[in-house]
């Protein structure tokens, strides 16, 4: 593999990262190498890395697994991957559960206890801990290669410590023969510990672990869903001219140069220069705004934006990966790659408890054999504080908060992402908000009716409705939908449109036009000093007008607009109340940004951005030390919720937007927002305390298996009390309101 000339972007995909630290690690290992710049997300497990000449793929991907992860080239459908590593991880977990259930339940039930149960655990316990666990033994002999310890340290001791032990005491002891018990006698007497055998532990531990694990996972690879779903978006084959003749071909085979047709309704097909036609296109999955603009011959058009209005000829200029569609996806890419990724708290934990565990084994151990006791003894009380200090609970602190609170924002129409999502919450102090669907509905509905003296409202709405009725134009639609609620629309004639401009027809045997003021001018219809002044207080309150004459007179006009939700003045005062300061972040124009601000109490506003931008606003804040939260729904806010610390999607918008989102609003409520942050607050906080238990109990227990005073009794209870804690701990969030 020959080296490059000159830098060049690499992508690659790795496997085996279970946590943020190993992310870093890769990461540090890359960027050692001169020249190269490496980013690394765990989330997606992509590395993005700048190759500089004179190293090759190869150069990489083998400096890579020096740190011991596999590294590739990403395929080409990587959900494909994605599912096949999930299934993998889901039969672990299903085959250790079957195999530790038994196990855990012959071991605390002493009734259930047969002659030879414990070889029969012993059987069923080396698959579970051996090859169900395989995944926390594997990271655990790469962190140790870094001397660095996380959870997957403290599975790996705790259940190695206590399969070994129970190992010998059956070949070596006396817990392998026939009729042993472990009954439910409460002592602390000092013994040898070769008659206690603690299966259950060990089972017990990898299966309740290896379940957090597939859950986690099988939320995060939602993460390149984003990607797969925004360039879905694009169109799929292309109507265009050749030799005077029209083809339908495969997108794939457009070319620079070429002129495709995009017919009403359609969506375009790339980037271009329109060449031929008048249209009005709806640029929402670019701007998030539902009123279309007006294009015709040499305007510029964006692929997959839609064509509301009549039928156009344009040239491509760009394709495949140069268009803006790709880039807004490269974008989104690489927001979520630029992400902080939160070192999950039981890793914290684990890099200071692991260590500190095995020193007072170490400890207990020489502490014995300077008092005079025997090896075995020594060994005895050694190995148990490394068995006791192994938490059951802490595979269920996370899970089942997680399982309770999802559960509950399910029912308030708030839907968490996973774990890491939580840490930021907390400490949000900003929230961005997109406008139209978020703090707008996000549909044009009719908000005005105005009219020169003598004329009736209905009446000015009702001749305009039944000649809207007959264009495709979303200005139109609504207008027609606004008539037709109040009552059945008359039949209008001679119906003809003028893209850009409006449409003329008779209704009621009058000649009639509905459109912008060029128009009227162009019928030599002349608009009133009344009326002019009612458009433009009506266009100063960010409302779009629309002229309406017949019989050579101006008679009224209709104002649409999209309507701000009724409970949107509420959820920016309860977003004020938790300490954030909100700023409307939209690609409309500024006048109508700021009416939308002033009317929900919103001081800060910052109009006309593209996705880009918005990107960049969100970075800005963010090198300011502001942590940030963005709330949006649209296409073109997909980059931005995922380069927030935190990002809030409304469930009525795009799927795009949906998953480049860390927290999903279902109801579409921007209470909803304010409702999500506390929601994960409180989850977080009860996943703290979840593991400050987890871990209490057992801890309180080391210090009689470092006297010699564990039996599996002890054991078995510290394991039950913490486990029953964390759950009963985890409902409480049912109360939440």
């Amino acid at each position: 593999m020959a080296a490059p000339s000159k830098s060049a972007d690499l992508e690659l995909a790795i496997e085996g990262m279970t946590c943020t630290s190993c992310a870093s690690r890769v990461e540090r290992k890359l960027s050692k190498l001169d020249g190269v710049t490496a980013s690394v997300n765990y989330a997606t497990e992509k590395a993005h890395v700048v190759v500089p000449p004179g190293l090759t793929t190869r150069d990489i991907i083998a400096e890579i697994e020096k740190t011991g992860y596999k590294a590739s080239i990403p395929a080409p459908d990587p959900s494909e991957v994605e599912e096949k590593e999930l299934a993998g991880l889901r039969l672990r977990l299903v085959v250790g559960a079957v195999l530790a259930l038994p196990v855990l339940v012959i071991s605390m039930i002493p009734v259930l206890q047969f002659d030879y149960w414990q070889w029969v655990c012993l059987v069923l316990t080396l698959p579970v801990v051996l090859w169900s666990g395989w995944p926390f033994h594997r990271a655990t002999a790469i962190n140790l290669r870094h001397r660095a310890v996380t959870m997957d340290t403290l599975i790996t001791v705790g259940t190695g410590a206590a399969l070994l032990w129970s190992i010998y005491a059956l070949f070596f002891g006396t817990a392998g023969r026939i009729g042993m018990r472990h009954g439910f006698e409460f002592s602390l007497n000092s013994s040898s510990g070769s008659g206690n055998v603690y299966f259950e532990v060990a089972a017990a531990v990898t299966v309740f672990v290896l379940a957090g694990r597939y859950f986690e996972k099988r939320s995060k690879r939602r993460a390149g869903a984003a990607l797969r779903s925004l360039l879905n978006l694009g169109a799929k084959d292309v109507a265009i001219v050749r030799d005077g003749k029209e083809l339908r071909i495969p997108i794939d085979e457009l070319a620079v140069g070429d002129v495709f047709l995009t017919r009403p309704g359609e969506k375009i097909a790339t980037d271009g220069v329109v060449v031929r036609g008048r249209s009005a296109i709806d640029q929402s999955i670019l701007t998030g705004e539902s009123l279309p603009i007006e294009v015709a011959e040499g305007d510029p058009v964006v692929g997959a934006t839609i064509n509301a209005g009549g039928s156009l000829e344009i040239r491509a200029t760009r394709i495949g990966a140069d268009t803006k569609l790709s880039q807004m996806a490269k974008l989104v890419e690489d927001a979520q790659t630029g992400k902080a990724q939160v070192q999950r708290l039981a890793d914290r934990i684990s890099s200071y408890f692991v260590p500190v565990v095995i020193l007072l084994s170490i400890a207990t151990l020489l502490v014995w054999v300077l008092l005079g006791h025997s090896i075995e003894l020594a060994m005895t009380a050694a190995v148990a504080v490394l068995i006791i200090a192994c938490p059951c609970a802490l595979g269920l602190a996370t899970p089942t908060a997680l399982l309770v609170g999802t559960g509950r924002g399910a029912s308030m129409g708030i839907l968490i992402r996973g774990p890491e999502v939580l840490e930021s919450t907390r400490k949000i102090d900003t929230v961005v908000l997109d406008k139209t669907g978020t703090v707008t509905s996000g549909e044009l509905r009719l908000v005005r009716v105005m009219t020169l003296p003598g004329e009736v409202e209905a009446e000015v709405l009702q001749i305009a409705a039944a000649l809207e009725n007959l264009s495709e134009h979303p200005i139109a639609r609504t207008i027609a939908s606004a008539g037709e609620d109040r009552g059945a629309l008359e039949k209008a004639e001679d119906f003809k449109s003028q893209p850009g401009l409006g449409v003329t027809g008779t209704v009621r045997g009058v000649q009639t036009a509905v459109g912008r003021r060029d128009l009227l001018n162009q019928l030599g219809i002349e608009v009133p000093a009344g009326l002019a002044d009612q458009l433009q207080e009506s266009e100063a309150q960010g409302q779009t007008a629309v002229l309406v004459a017949w019989a050579g007179k101006a008679r009224g006009a209709l104002a649409v607009a999209d309507t701000i939700r009724p409970s949107s003045r509420e959820a920016i005062a309860k977003l004020q109340s938790l300490g954030l300061e909100p700023i409307l972040l939209t690609g409309d124009n500024s006048s109508t940004a700021k009416a939308v601000a002033a009317e929900v109490g919103i001081e800060k506003v910052i109009s006309e951005v593209f996705p880009e931008d918005k990107v960049a606003e969100i970075n800005r804040l963010r090198s300011q030390g502001r942590v940030v939260a963005m709330v949006g729904d649209g296409v073109n806010d997909a980059a931005a919720l995922a380069a927030a610390d935190l990002g809030l999607a409304m469930g009525t918008g795009s799927d795009i937007a949906i998953e480049s989102s860390d927290l999903t609003l279902v109801r579409a409520d921007l209470l909803a927002a304010a409702d999500a942050i506390r929601l994960s607050r409180r989850t977080l906080a009860t996943i703290k305390g979840n593991l400050f238990w987890a871990f209490a109990y057992n801890v309180a227990a080391i210090p009689l298996a470092a006297f010699g005073l564990l039996n599996p009794m002890i054991a078995g209870l510290a394991m039950a009390f913490s486990s029953v804690f964390v759950v009963s701990n985890s409902l409480r969030l049912r109360s939440f309101r």
